[in-house]
């Protein structure tokens, strides 16, 4: 399946979005290379690859909270992955114990200065 995959785009990374599959509840965004994506297909536990530690790693080796791969897909222009996961362990997929990553609301504000900040830097 990786053949498939463009890894090509972002230097030879793609991102891979995390989704509960029974709830269908994001639970985080990583990165995958190629290296990343065989491991995850050959023995069913999703494997990133650290942008900051340059290396690959399981998620939940240490804590318990594995991510049992039950499904994948990629976007249309197959250079994302959704990777469709049972939990594992205490269901924290969060490295702040959180069940989710994206458990920080934005407000109006936020989003607006945002908005502005980008701006500037295309100026």
């Amino acid at each position: 399946m990786d053949q498939e995959i463009d890894f090509r785009k972002m230097r030879g990374l793609v991102p891979a979005i995390v989704q509960d599959v029974v709830t269908g509840e994001v639970l985080m965004l990583g990165f995958m290379n190629h290296e990343a994506c065989e491991r995850t297909f050959s023995t069913g536990f999703v494997t990133f690859f650290s942008r900051t530690r340059n290396q690959l790693w399981t998620k939940g080796e240490t804590s318990g909270n594995r991510l049992k791969l039950v499904a994948a897909a990629t976007d249309c222009d197959r250079d994302t992955l959704l990777l469709q996961v049972e939990v594992e362990g205490a269901g924290l997929v969060c490295h702040e114990g959180k069940r989710s990553c994206f458990a920080q609301s934005l407000s109006g504000s936020e989003i607006k200065k945002g908005s502005a900040d980008a701006r500037r830097v295309r100026s």
